[in-house]
Parts: structure tokens; C-alpha cells; sequence
């Protein structure tokens, strides 16, 4: 499922118009993206968490010259599932 599809699907879900369904959609992304910015987490029980990680600076290889490459230490995104979802899938 894409981002248009889900769109289609809230809309038809929540009877409400596919703009509306593309704002709403937009808002809960725009707030997730925020409070993860901000260092926070969201968790929507039933669903799952998003939180920030951190991944430590190492070193590595460039793959097409084989010199060895510094990689910078970076915040990444990261998703537990609910036990809910979890139980939805087995």
C-alpha cells in the first residue's frame, strides 16, 4: 500500500473527502516527524511506538575504491510494533 492508496482507504473508512483524508494523513505525519525532531517518542497503543536512535560514528569502506571512509554518528528513526499489531499478523 502506497501513500495514495491510504489516503483512498481513510477516506472510505472515515466517509470523509480524499482532501481531507490527504490532510489528516499529513497531520499525524507533520506531528510524528516533529516530536521525533524534537527528541520525543509517539505511541498509538495498539499500534506501536516511534522513537529516535542513535547510531555511533564508525568506520567503513568505499565499496568502488576500497579506501577506508569515516561515517558520521546519526539519529535514526525507529518503530516498535504493538503487541495488537503483532497479535493482527499471527
Amino acid at each position: 500500500m502506497n501513500k495514495t492508496e491510504l489516503i483512498e482507504h481513510i477516506a472510505k473508512q472515515a466517509d470523509i473527502s480524499k482532501a481531507a483524508a490527504t490532510r489528516a494523513l499529513e497531520a499525524v505525519i507533520g506531528g510524528v516527524r516533529t516530536t521525533l525532531k524534537k527528541g520525543g517518542t509517539v505511541s498509538l497503543v495498539g499500534f506501536g511506538t516511534f522513537a529516535v536512535g542513535k547510531r555511533a560514528a564508525r568506520s567503513g569502506r568505499n565499496p568502488r575504491t576500497g579506501a577506508a571512509i569515516k561515517i558520521k554518528a546519526a539519529k535514526v528513526p525507529k518503530f516498535r510494533p504493538g503487541k495488537a499489531l503483532k497479535d493482527a499478523l499471527n
